[in-house]
């Protein structure tokens, strides 16, 4: 019996790594379920809420599978999902994937989008050149979930919090933060016009936001 699931759980037969990795998190949704739990542990619900195209029993199947790889793992008395050091590990898997996609035409930005996979994308899309002149924290509050995010050594380092303590903070679900954080109108008119919430200093929102752009880095 034993012999005959490890025959099923195997994907592709070749000694390639790639094959490898494939035949651990290749299957349909796992990367996105990584995706999910990459900065905070979540429970069941939680975890779908940011895939809404998936089903409870193929999310209940990836995350069994991901636990068997050593990807994920599973707290039963608190019903929480975490990543092992092995999903961490993934990280730069997933923004090599968003690096690539930016090459690809046919990029839909008005589909849904979940506060982690924003977040992931921002530290993508982090433009290369001078530190600002000061570093702070800024706070970005989805309701159900929230971040803070800082600058350091040319990277954007993201941490889930339950409340942003930061300069300022900005509201807003996944997409519309999308269309403050990449999109060409500014800060204060957004605000006016209710797209998203905000409170705090608002220019040095400005100031951080104007330091990402949706488009391939040279």
């Amino acid at each position: 019996m034993t012999k005959k699931i490890e025959v099923a759980r195997l994907r592709y037969d070749e000694g390639c790594l790639a094959v490898h990795a494939l035949n651990q998190i290749g299957d349909r949704w796992a990367l996105l379920v990584v995706r999910e739990l990459m900065f905070a542990p979540k429970r069941f619900q939680r975890i779908r809420a940011g895939m809404p195209g998936i089903t409870a029993g193929v999310l209940t199947a990836r995350l069994a599978q991901l636990q068997e790889a050593g990807v994920v793992s599973h707290d039963e008395r608190l019903g929480v999902y975490a990543l092992t050091p092995a999903g961490h590990g993934l990280l730069p898997v997933l923004e090599a994937l968003c690096r690539w996609a930016l090459t690809i035409p046919g990029h839909d930005p008005s589909r849904f989008i979940s506060p982690t996979a924003l977040m992931i994308s921002m530290g993508v899309n982090l433009q290369p050149g001078p530190a600002p002149d000061r570093s702070e924290v800024a706070g970005f509050d989805f309701g159900r979930e929230a971040f803070e995010a800082s600058l350091a050594d040319g990277r954007l380092l993201v941490r889930a919090v339950s409340q942003p303590d930061a300069p300022f903070v900005l509201k807003a679900d996944g997409n519309a933060m999308a269309v403050a954080v990449y999109g060409t109108a500014p800060l204060s008119l957004l605000i006016a016009k209710g797209v998203i919430g905000a409170q705090g200093d608002i220019a040095a929102a400005q100031a951080f936001v104007d330091l990402f752009r949706l488009q391939p880095q040279a």
